[in-house]
């Protein structure tokens, strides 16, 4: 895999330089010390992978990745100091199609193999994303149980690559007294899920925040899988975390909820597969449209990267296919 470095602190750079030789296979391709060089260099010589600094001349990490999904789309990681200190930002470059963020490596007391392990397996990830790294670990099929009829209602959505300005989005446009509790599942460490249902706080009515082992979805409120952990609906309506199965590729996994809402819920259910790389989720939409739940994905021209509902429109996995604007009105309708 070819590694484009964008960052304007040679001692960053010495770092991720130094990292990226720990791992066989990983070369880099290039190095810009701004976001206007990085563009630039995208379009002449595309590289498999850009780990992305925000706070740089000229131009920022988060035009450089909006530019960069625009003309020259690649995988990008934001890579930088102190993500959690810049989560708004952070977002903004997810919005515009990072796939992922990650703290720049610091030395320090740490042996190098040490500091270099999160950005290491986030390139890793990437790699068996865009089918570098061989087949991408698969999940073991889930049987599904014959819903009840229940008056319970609940919307699940997926989103990666895209997904916090297309989340806020959908979001904002559903009303106050929505009558299905709703969970959500995005691609993002745990380092900064709280930071991101805080920064959804701010953009939507209903009011967000992270799932709490043991709880219920219920109408008025936004639940966000808050872990590294796999977010499971249990038989008894209750949200848990688990660490199984250890093997799938996105932590959490869209798969492995929508499946698990597929076995388990009683009620109404609507699953809905927003932007984002690869095709985690659409396995798992598929399961819920096989129980008769409506289903819904994202449509290409509003996608910021048409990857996981590309998937599951292939596979027949959405019963429709949207542009973003109309997917809330078609829940307000659906839940009505």
């Amino acid at each position: 895999m070819r590694i484009g470095i964008v960052n304007d602190l040679q001692m960053a750079v010495e770092i991720m330089r130094r990292a990226i030789a720990l791992e066989p296979g990983l070369e880099i391709a290039w190095v810009a010390s701004d976001g206007e060089q990085a563009v630039a260099l995208c379009a002449r010589d595309r590289p498999d992978v850009v780990l992305m600094d925000l706070i740089m001349p000229v131009m920022d990490g988060v035009e450089a990745t909006r530019r960069i999904m625009a003309e020259s789309p690649c995988a990008i990681v934001v890579v930088t100091a102190d993500v959690a200190r810049h989560t708004a930002r952070v977002f903004d470059a997810m919005g515009h199609g990072a796939l992922d963020a990650v703290d720049t490596p610091v030395v320090g007391d740490a042996d190098m193999r040490t500091a270099a392990a999160p950005l290491l397996r986030k390139i890793r990830n990437i790699g068996w994303l865009i089918g570098r790294y061989g087949n991408r670990p698969t999940l073991s099929p889930v049987d599904t149980l014959t819903p009840r009829p229940s008056s319970q209602r609940l919307l699940v959505i997926g989103a990666s690559a895209g997904g916090p300005a297309t989340l806020a989005q959908l979001l904002r446009d559903l009303p106050l007294d929505f009558p299905a509790g709703i969970v959500l599942v995005q691609h993002v460490d745990a380092s900064f899920a709280a930071g991101m249902a805080d920064w959804l706080n701010d953009q939507v009515l209903l009011p967000v925040r992270l799932v709490r082992e043991g709880e219920r979805p219920l109408p008025g409120q936004i639940l966000l899988a808050g872990t590294d952990d796999h977010l499971h609906l249990l038989a008894d309506g209750t949200l848990r975390y688990t660490e199984d199965p250890k093997e799938s590729l996105y932590r959490p996994s869209i798969d492995v909820f929508f499946h698990s809402v597929a076995q388990h819920w009683r009620g109404t259910a609507v699953g809905v597969l927003l932007t984002g790389m690869g095709q985690d989720g659409a396995r798992g939409l598929k399961a819920m449209r096989e129980r008769g739940c409506l289903t819904i994905a994202q449509d290409q021209a509003t996608s910021a990267v048409y990857g996981m509902p590309k998937a599951a429109a292939a596979m027949q996995a959405a019963v429709e296919i949207r542009p973003l604007n109309q997917i809330a009105p078609r829940l307000v309708q659906a839940f009505a």
